[in-house]
């Protein structure tokens, strides 16, 4: 079977173990330069207004604090904020460097208005835009626009995906993937690979400042696992998406983990970064 064991793509449902699994890959992807950029635009806490208040949408586990956080000026507050109770508990319990303090929010993050970031400097995503619609991502961006904060929102997949060597059916895969990406889910129909466009224009027709940049996976022979992880939600959610695609799906999968475990397949999957700053931020 080709289904994968820790993650199901396209999901707001994560497992620990599966976040582990992408967080080395996601740290490698993730544009340091943005985070510069953030750290430049902030303002000082050493100047007496108190801690940075960061809040971070969809936390995890807590990636983006332990990639984040040794980037910017200390001391920083930091509002962890997840819809999965066992997440933020695992959140919570994290070793942090001095400087660093942190409190939970378990709870929607789509309704949040200008008044819930009230005194926040800096608003953080990872992987999560993807698996919002268009109307959450624009309400996200307004409320970060009308309370002055700067985002910072992280991986949002692409569409891209590269393998070296070649099949025949990557393509016919990838393109399935893409469409199930955008699929529709109690009425509300998922971004997908649009979503890092859908926020940037949401910040732009508000006159925020804003960049984006590419934040690929580039896995090789040292991510076996997780690209087999990868490939196998991949290939499921294809198949799911396209029901006639189950016919090859087998043979199609064994050739690509025959080359993962030979460690010829190398494979990127594109992402995006996506920095607003508002006009008066923080």
């Amino acid at each position: 079977m080709w289904d994968a064991r820790l993650s199901e793509p396209g999901s707001p449902e994560c497992t620990p173990d599966w976040l582990a699994l992408r967080e080395p890959a996601d740290a490698a992807g993730r544009a340091p330069e943005l985070a510069e950029t953030v750290r430049r635009r902030l303002p000082d806490p050493a100047a007496g207004e108190g801690p940075l208040r960061i809040r971070d949408l969809g936390c995890g586990t807590g990636s983006m604090l332990r990639w984040l956080a040794p980037r910017l000026p200390v001391p920083q507050h930091w509002v962890l904020h997840d819809r999965d109770p066992v997440l933020l508990a695992r959140a919570e319990a994290m070793p942090r460097p001095a400087g660093i303090t942190v409190e939970t929010v378990c709870g929607d993050l789509t309704a949040l208005g200008p008044a819930d970031l009230a005194g926040t400097a800096l608003v953080t995503a990872s992987a999560l835009l993807d698996l919002l619609d268009p109307a959450e991502v624009d309400t996200l961006a307004g409320a970060c626009v009308d309370a002055g904060c700067t985002a910072l929102w992280t991986l949002s997949v692409s569409g891209l995906v590269v393998m070296d060597p070649p099949d025949r059916l990557d393509a016919e895969f990838a393109a399935a993937f893409d469409d199930h990406q955008r699929r529709t889910v109690d009425g509300r129909r998922l971004l997908g690979p649009d979503a890092a466009a859908v926020a940037y224009a949401s910040f732009a027709v508000r006159g925020a400042d804003v960049q984006r940049r590419p934040s690929p996976w580039r896995l090789g022979a040292a991510d076996a696992a997780l690209t087999e992880e990868w490939m196998r939600g991949w290939v499921a959610a294809a198949c799911v998406q396209q029901p006639e695609l189950a016919d090859d799906a087998a043979d199609y999968l064994a050739r690509r983990l025959a080359s993962l475990a030979a460690g010829r397949l190398r494979v990127v999957v594109g992402h995006v970064d996506v920095l607003a700053v508002p006009a008066g931020a923080r």
